[in-house]
């Protein structure tokens, strides 16, 4: 970006030709003040601002009141503030808005679950007559406004048949204000690109057309998928035709459809661009005859599934290529992905080379390594377990054994990477419940002089949609199939009220010798939410159940505090074991049968579903009880309803993504989606397919990006981003 002192000399001396780059405070209405405000929504540059979509349209076509309103229509119209209020919900401290509205045709109740911005609700007041946008929505019976858009009525307000964009809106910047800012700002680039064609400015820093800038996408590509131009598309969507409202109102009209594929075209580009500098690595190659694996099979007393089989088949097919495997395997909780990996490694060692086994934990490793000396020994192979925990003088002996090649299956935690371990002959690096393993892990990796294969392993099943833009550097291998005998978990949600007699059925199992998770959101109590706290829930439930062992566990303590928990459960010394969800990914403590997750309206439907996953893990029936507060919302009810219809993680994970969006659901792997302003990984999954071909096709047309200096800047722009 131009410095601001260059921008003023600039705007000076060819009275302020703007472009994308041009600091927003130099439009004309925007200055030092206002441009504070849009810097707080992260609004910088002519170009930020452009880019702050309208979140919908106002469709002010045909005269509407009340009476005529029907559940599902998006509407604008004008009324009278009868009265604003403000209530609690059940005994919660959370707070409900209401704005009712009426007209000579009936009255409507607006509601807030949560507060716009700070004076939201002290703008309007009974009596003024305002304009009300939004969704019409049934609410038992009646119909409401579910956080609508509402502004007090201006008498020189445009009543004409228009279409109206509605944008976030944002303390400090009216909408009015906001769209005047953005039209100045359109007619401001459209005179500067007349000026560049007409000659005008020489001025080697403004030379390049402000609509080339702003174009990513090559002519060729916006051709075959039949595209507007960038400024096409942005004039478009901050003016739309009235005659395309369906369009618009539905994003799918041409300029929506341009701007949708161009974000899921940056992000599905940098995979395709990690993914074809992947392709161009070497690395070593893996082949076998596989005795290992007939006599791994044969003493299992088990057969493996037919998908995991498939995805065993397709690891093997990549670890016999010259350049690095880099494979997801997804699995719900049960499926069976550790023997996968098991049986992968057997295949590399079988070849010469040594397997190591990543996990976040150190309890988690000493379960694997476990696992990995039960049914590896028997193939004469001697796993070891490398923790950083470990002694100096056993950690050099170890190293040592990695060194020369003796330690042939490696299990252990980040300390498998660190510059004191050195391997002989490294083939296959498997990474468990760790969604990325990042560029600078396997940089580390090529420094010691190896290059192997990865496989990366996750129990949260994603659905597709996500799959292909996440992992979209990353072939995936899915195993949906469940080993034979598996008993579904018996899920059943209560009302807190409820709680007696679910403690009750709780200590039925403890009598039986069974173990039991008591699960809650907080740590401590929390002054903003009326919710259970382990920490005093700790205390009443060692009252509740004098008889047993109580234990508490979350994510403030140490991480020895932790562990020394998790092995002492998994020992049996404890009975029940109260926690936060530090245990959604844990420990396999057969043992434990039940799980009662207080306040289960406060997680998401994917994490429910991996909560529940620690019970169901041996061979005794199993229990989830999801108990509810107060004021629980129709969207938390659905959650409910799905996990008791439920046990399959593919179709929770699609019905969770529906719920919540991508955001939610990925959490803090969602850095590329981040940036999505427009596009919906569910209405727009077409355009997302659309995009990744795009992506691919222009590497396979020019893998250097000889011809696409644009894209390849790009590139450079997207790896800063991550």
């Amino acid at each position: 970006m131009l410095s601001l002192t260059r921008q003023i000399f600039l705007a000076t001396k060819f009275k302020m030709a703007v472009n994308f780059e041009t600091d927003v405070q130099y439009l004309k209405g925007v200055g030092p003040k206002l441009g504070s405000v849009f810097a707080k929504r992260g609004v910088y540059t002519v170009g930020d601002l452009l880019e702050w979509y309208p979140r919908t349209y106002e469709d002010r076509r045909g005269a509407k009141t009340i009476s005529s309103l029907e559940p599902g229509q998006l509407v604008s119209l004008v009324a009278q503030v009868v009265n604003v209020r403000s209530m609690n919900l059940g005994k919660s401290r959370r707070k409900m808005y209401e704005i009712l509205l009426g007209d000579s045709s009936g009255r409507i109740a607006c509601k807030y679950f949560r507060v716009p911005y700070r004076g939201y609700f002290e703008r309007v007041e009974a009596g003024m007559k305002v304009r009300v946008s939004g969704k019409v929505t049934d609410y038992r019976g009646r119909i409401e406004f579910h956080h609508p858009d509402v502004h007090p009525h201006r008498e020189d307000e445009n009543e004409e048949d228009v279409l109206i964009p509605i944008y976030t809106e944002t303390e400090g910047l009216t909408p009015a204000k906001l769209r005047k800012i953005i039209e100045t700002a359109l007619i401001e680039l459209d005179k500067t690109e007349k000026g560049f064609a007409s000659g005008a400015s020489q001025e080697t820093e403004w030379k390049k057309s402000p609509k080339s800038q702003a174009e990513v996408l090559p002519k060729w590509l916006r051709d075959k998928y039949q595209l507007p131009t960038k400024m096409q598309s942005l004039s478009q969507i901050h003016q739309p035709p009235v005659q395309q409202s369906d369009l618009f109102l539905s994003f799918t009209s041409p300029a929506q459809r341009r701007l949708i594929f161009e974000e899921f075209f940056r992000l599905e580009f940098l995979m395709a661009f990690r993914k074809k500098g992947l392709e161009k690595e070497e690395s070593v190659r893996v082949q076998a005859d596989e005795k290992l694996k007939a006599k791994f099979l044969k003493s299992l007393p088990f057969e493996l599934t037919g998908a995991q089989i498939r995805a065993y088949e397709e690891i093997k097919k990549d670890m016999s290529l010259p350049h690095p495997m880099h494979r997801l395997v997804q699995g719900d909780v049960g499926s069976g992905k550790t023997m996968v990996a098991f049986l992968s490694a057997l295949y590399a060692i079988e070849a010469g080379f040594q397997a190591a086994l990543m996990v976040p934990t150190e309890i988690l490793a000493e379960q694997h390594f476990k696992n990995a000396v039960k049914l590896l020994q028997p193939m004469g192979i001697e796993p070891v377990l490398l923790t950083g925990s470990m002694k100096a003088k056993e950690r050099a002996l170890l190293n040592h054994r990695v060194s020369t090649g003796e330690a042939q299956f490696i299990v252990g935690t980040h300390a498998l990477i660190q510059d004191s371990v050195n391997y002989h002959n490294l083939g296959l690096v498997v990474i468990d419940e760790q969604h990325r393993f990042g560029v600078a892990q396997r940089t580390q990796l090529k420094k010691k002089g190896v290059s192997p294969h990865f496989l990366v392993m996750t129990a949260t099943p994603i659905p597709r949609t996500l799959a292909m833009t996440v992992y979209g550097d990353l072939d995936v291998s899915i195993i949906n199939e469940m080993p034979k005998g598996r008993q579904p978990i018996v899920t059943r949600k209560a009302f807190s009220n409820k709680k007696v007699q679910v403690f009750n059925f709780l200590e039925a199992q403890l009598e039986k010798g069974r173990q039991a998770y008591v699960v809650y959101p907080l740590v401590e109590e929390s002054d903003k939410m009326d919710l259970q706290d382990a920490t005093k829930a700790f205390a009443k439930i060692g009252e509740r159940f004098p008889k047993y062992s109580v234990a508490l566990l979350h994510g403030k303590m140490k991480p020895d505090e932790k562990e020394k928990v998790m092995k002492e459960f998994r020992a049996g010394q404890h009975h029940i074991l109260v926690a936060t969800t530090v245990i959604e990914v844990g420990v396999d403590v057969p043992n434990a049968n039940i799980m009662v997750i207080e306040n289960a309206e406060r997680f998401g439907l994917s994490q429910l579903h991996q909560l529940r996953g620690r019970v169901g893990r041996g061979e005794h029936k199993s229990f989830c009880v999801l108990l509810y507060g107060h004021a629980v919302s129709d969207e938390s009810r659905a959650r409910g309803d799905i996990m008791e219809k439920t046990n399959d993680g593919f179709k929770i994970a699609e019905a969770d993504l529906e719920l919540r969006g991508p955001g939610e659901f990925l959490g803090r792997r969602q850095s590329g989606l981040a940036g999505f302003k427009m596009a919906n990984l569910i209405r727009d999954i077409e355009t997302l397919k659309q995009a990744r071909d795009a992506a691919f096709e222009v590497f396979e047309k020019d893998p250097d990006l000889k011809e696409h200096q644009q894209l390849k800047s790009l590139i450079r722009s997207l790896e800063f981003l991550g």
